[in-house]
């Protein structure tokens, strides 16, 4: 065989050789035996040859990488809970029902079903009774007294995560599920009643609880269910008694987390409404001098009758050491400065602290494995951090957990109410082309810069404490003690992402301390926020 390796005119020489003994050639012997010598021919061919024409192939041969595939979860509906409860709670969305209330403003476009339902249902039906029952003892305070009931009867609706109508809006919540790379389950009313919600020992058949706290229920099992509390009217069946656990404690409870009232304070929310309290009095500030001294409220618009109101029930406000205490109590954080020296807490989470910026870590590390699609990432470090975190949680859910969180948040977003009022915008110097995504924020930051006070925005004070309570909201209630498998794990990384990574952002804005760095130790910087923060503060006034 011969190959040819060029086009045009080819000669073939071929040589054909015969062997002797070859039994075709027998007739080549002679009469004597010997063979014949072999005997040779040759053969020529001439001819052309004609290159193939060439063939172009073309196309896009595509290759694709695609991230780890994940699989539905039934907690996924109660985080999506979780989201739309702690963002209808948000200061945007209280001031809306304010102004549905006080202001006759009756356009509810663009909130999601549930709330609207519960504006018209629930909000105002609720005001209307606490309206009765939340009495002052001080004259003229009549228009705030109705404020504060307002208020309550928003976050108290608002926190009943489990109540119907349930938090749920379909198109937003399939968009969200999207965007997260997470399955979504179908309808989340439905999972979430019928396949993450459990029953547990002496529920009505109609009322169903969370897994956490039916291992809890389970614990009590000589308790039993007292249907109604001591300030409901109208009597139990007659072999009801004084002792039990509360049916709406262990089938709704308020899902608020201390933390939100902990970043906002440290914000200087509550520091600025007693400055303006303090001037209101016609009390000199400390400095020599006074920065509010032009600060003047007129008597004829409602500002200054609220402030009337404010100023006499302060009596019956927490006190800034008693949520100091309480903070501490939840998370081994707390305030600096002369209203909280002499600071003796029974009990603290002194480790808290550094396992929720450990799993914060972790959560990095598991995003950039992620978001490599040549990489399998690996979920169980998340997980053993959930079931650190909310091991050491769990063990503050005690005393005034049932209540402070929710007086905090009360008090706080009348705070904010009232200095978002249009009022304010002439008593104090802010900034106009700064745009806050809320209106009272623009009050903070002018009085910080007229006191003196740290000059980092009170945006990050506030992300912070948004993003903190949706994240810890999901690790205290879900029932991380008993999982073993790292899906669930996988899940919650990817689904409170934006909340994660907002977070650590925020922190180190606020702190200066990145808690997504990478660094040669595995330890995470757990120092107190609250101690970092003095430190920026001597340090923006050593540099003016």
């Amino acid at each position: 065989m011969r190959t040819i390796l060029k086009s045009g005119h080819q000669t073939y020489i071929s040589t054909i050789k015969y062997q002797q003994g070859d039994p075709e050639r027998a007739d080549l012997q002679n009469a004597s035996g010997n063979n014949i010598p072999p005997a040779e021919a040759f053969q020529k061919q001439d001819g052309n040859a004609e290159e193939l024409p060439t063939i172009p192939i073309s196309g896009n041969l595509g290759v694709s990488l695609s991230r780890t595939a994940t699989e539905e979860t039934p907690d996924l509906a109660f985080w999506q809970a979780i989201l739309n409860s702690t963002e209808a709670l948000s200061f945007n969305n209280y001031l809306r029902y304010m102004n549905m209330l006080f202001c006759g403003e009756t356009n509810l476009n663009g909130l999601p079903k549930f709330e609207r339902l519960r504006f018209t249902d629930h909000k105002e039906p609720e005001y209307q009774v606490l309206k009765d029952k939340r009495l002052l003892p001080f004259t003229d305070s009549d228009a705030y007294r109705v404020v504060k009931a307002a208020t309550e009867a928003f976050v108290m609706v608002n926190c009943g995560v489990l109540a119907t109508p349930r938090p749920f809006d379909d198109t937003r919540d399939r968009n969200y599920f999207a965007r997260r790379s997470v399955p979504y389950p179908g309808s989340l009313d439905t999972v979430l009643g019928s396949d993450y919600l459990v029953d547990a020992m002496g529920l009505p058949k109609d009322r169903r609880t969370l897994p956490y706290l039916a291992l809890i229920r389970s614990k009590l099992p000589d308790i039993a269910i007292k249907l109604k509390g001591f300030d409901e009217e109208g009597s139990e069946d007659e072999n009801a008694t004084c002792h039990g656990i509360l049916l709406e404690k262990l089938a709704n409870p308020c899902l608020l987390e201390l933390i939100w009232s902990y970043w906002h304070e440290e914000g200087m929310l509550v520091q600025t409404a007693n400055a303006i309290s303090w001037r209101f009095q016609n009390r000199r500030s400390a400095s020599p001098r006074d920065p509010l001294a032009n600060l003047e409220l007129d008597p004829l618009r409602p500002l200054n009758n609220l402030l009337w109101g404010y100023i006499q029930d302060e009596q019956h406000r927490l006190t800034v050491a008693r949520r100091n205490y309480e903070y501490d109590h939840h998370y081994g954080l707390r305030l600096e400065g002369q209203a909280v020296q002499q600071f003796r807490p029974a009990d603290t989470r002194s480790k808290l602290l550094e396992a929720f910026h450990h799993l914060l870590r972790l959560c990095t590390v598991f995003y950039k494995q992620d978001d490599d699609t040549t990489v399998k990432a690996d979920a169980f470090p998340v997980l053993n951090a959930l079931k650190e975190t909310h091991l050491i949680l769990s063990q503050g859910a005690h005393n005034q957990f049932g209540d402070l969180p929710a007086t905090a948040r009360i008090e706080m977003l009348m705070q904010e109410w009232l200095l978002a009022r249009p009022e304010f915008r002439e008593a104090l110097p802010t900034r106009t082309m700064v745009a806050y995504p809320e209106p009272w924020m623009d009050r903070v930051d002018a009085m910080k810069r007229l006191q003196g006070w740290t000059d980092t925005s009170v945006l990050h004070f506030r992300n912070l404490g948004i993003f903190g309570e949706q994240i810890l909201l999901a690790i205290r209630w879900g029932h991380w003690s008993d999982v073993q498998e790292p899906l669930q794990a996988f899940n919650l990384a990817r689904f409170f992402r934006p909340q994660v990574q907002g977070y650590i952002h925020a922190y180190r804005a606020v702190t200066g301390v990145d808690l997504a760095a990478e660094t040669v130790d595995a330890q995470v910087d757990a120092t107190l926020p609250s101690v970092l923060l003095k430190k920026r503060l001597m340090l923006q006034q050593r540099a003016s």
